[in-house]
């Protein structure tokens, strides 16, 4: 039975009990109190009762206080069996921990104890696929760390085993150079990723295309080196948010936009209502189905990406974790040129 049903039945009881014992009381004195008074009429036992009469008339008090106790514990069994259900409940949830996150509760029904049940499940599906992804972010995380750590000791030890000359000696060092600088760049997208894992430490309204406006003008080097040709829409947008966080997030979009474009190709950024940005660039094609897989860490499309400019697979995690700090949606679909287009969706200001 369920909880409601339980405090119901209890309810109706104590209606009933409220409107026919204290009439039984009543009788039950009237009865004891006639027999007693038959009783002491006796002539041969009337002297029995004199000692007794003088605490005649605590009596009644008396009965109300074994009313009151009987009802206090008849309300304390009451309530315990009311509660019944949710103690039972109990155990099961107690038995979850990091160990068996696979553990439902799947209770049947539809009272509100059944509610509560898929309430947990569903938290506990939620908590399991964090978890899951915690796991295998700091699975994938050793795995970036340890494969360069190992490209660095073993160039050093060649370099230690023999004798090299001006030219070995420079190729060497531009490649411990190159690692070294990728485990650099993996490392900030780490603690970028933590970072905004965190939420925001501030939020104040920001000039969304100002701040595109910046970004775009510190990769314009960049952009004209790697042949790709921007193209920026502009209009008027404020959201409220971390201004570190949100040039970040810009400045990941555009970065990849540019690396992993075409020579001749294009990028094109728009901010506007809603979605406050678009990105688009023209590169590789990307299957449908791929797409969202690039959004979790060290995930990319193919191997030759991790190639280009030696990314660390971590832009597009860093940029949806910016943007679900912000309170938005970030969505991305195949261009209709190739490469990808990325929409970012942010709440509008008030």
């Amino acid at each position: 039975m369920s909880p409601r049903r339980r405090i119901l039945l209890v309810g109706v009881l104590a209606l009933l009990a409220g409107f026919f014992v204290p009439n039984m009381v009543k009788s039950l004195l009237g009865l004891v109190w006639g027999q007693a008074q038959w009783f002491c009429g006796l002539a041969t036992i009337g002297a029995v009762c004199e000692p007794g009469r003088p605490f005649v008339p605590l009596l009644p008090l008396v009965t109300q206080l074994l009313v009151l106790v009987a009802a206090g514990f008849a309300v304390w069994g009451a309530a315990r069996w009311c509660l019944r259900p949710v103690h039972d409940l109990a155990a099961p949830i107690a038995n979850l921990g990091p160990q068996n996150l696979g553990y439902r509760i799947r209770r049947g029904g539809r009272d509100e104890l059944a509610g509560l049940s898929r309430a947990i499940d569903d938290m506990l599906d939620r908590v399991t696929a964090g978890y899951e992804g915690q796991r295998r972010f700091a699975a994938n995380a050793s795995h970036e760390l340890r494969t360069p750590l190992a490209v660095q000791r073993t160039l050093i030890e060649v370099g230690m085993a023999q004798s090299l000359t001006g030219e070995q000696l420079d190729l060497l060092t531009a490649q411990l150079l190159a690692t070294n600088e990728r485990n650099e760049r993996l490392i900030e997208g780490l603690l970028a990723l933590s970072e905004s894992d965190q939420g925001l430490r501030s939020s104040t309204p920001q000039r969304l295309e100002q701040i595109v406006t910046g970004v775009l003008a510190a990769y314009a080097d960049r952009a004209a080196e790697a042949g790709v040709t921007v193209e920026s829409r502009l209009s008027p947008r404020i959201v409220t948010g971390e201004r570190v966080l949100l040039e970040r997030l810009v400045t990941n979009l555009v970065e990849n936009g540019i690396k992993y474009n075409r020579e001749g190709g294009r990028l094109t950024v728009t901010v506007g209502g809603d979605p406050a940005l678009t990105v688009t660039n023209s590169g590789q094609s990307v299957p449908a189905e791929a797409v969202d897989g690039l959004f979790e860490p060290f995930r990319r499309l193919a191997r030759d990406r991790t190639n280009q400019g030696g990314g660390a697979g971590l832009g597009l995690a860093i940029a949806r974790s910016i943007t679900q700090a912000h309170g938005g949606i970030i969505a991305a679909r195949p261009g209709e040129d190739g490469g990808l287009r990325v929409d970012v969706h942010l709440p509008p200001v008030g």
